[in-house]
């Protein structure tokens, strides 16, 4: 469960700077100087969230490892490697399904524009 909720908050804070950083990008030289400083503001935020999320996941990695050794104690080679790669299949499947979520808002938003656009 904690291993969920730490994947979801790194792509969310991935996410969401990544979306800051395009903004920053996509501002002209004559926009306003409060928008620039506000969006770095935010990213400077976001930085430190994603640096402070990183250490979080080291620490359930941890936790994990503990529990892995625990685990490996009682069951069989097979089990534990079925147990394993549970694991390593859940965070990969988790920023997957991120991913395509995130693509499928993008798609809508796309649509959504064209239109209006017509």
């Amino acid at each position: 469960g904690d291993l969920d909720k730490v994947v979801n908050l790194l792509l969310s804070l991935s996410g969401r700077l990544a979306r800051v950083e395009t903004a920053l990008g996509s501002l002209g030289p004559h926009a306003p100087a409060e928008d620039k400083l506000a969006l770095r503001e935010k990213k400077r935020l976001l930085v430190a969230q994603l640096e402070d999320a990183k250490e979080l996941k080291e620490h359930v990695g941890r936790r994990e490892e503990a529990v892995g050794a625990m685990v490996a104690r009682y069951l069989p080679a097979e089990q534990l490697q079925d147990y394993q790669h549970f694991v390593k299949m859940k965070s990969a499947l988790i920023a997957e399904q991120r991913e395509l979520e995130e693509k499928i808002k993008l798609g809508q938003e796309q649509l959504r524009c064209l239109r209006e656009s017509l």
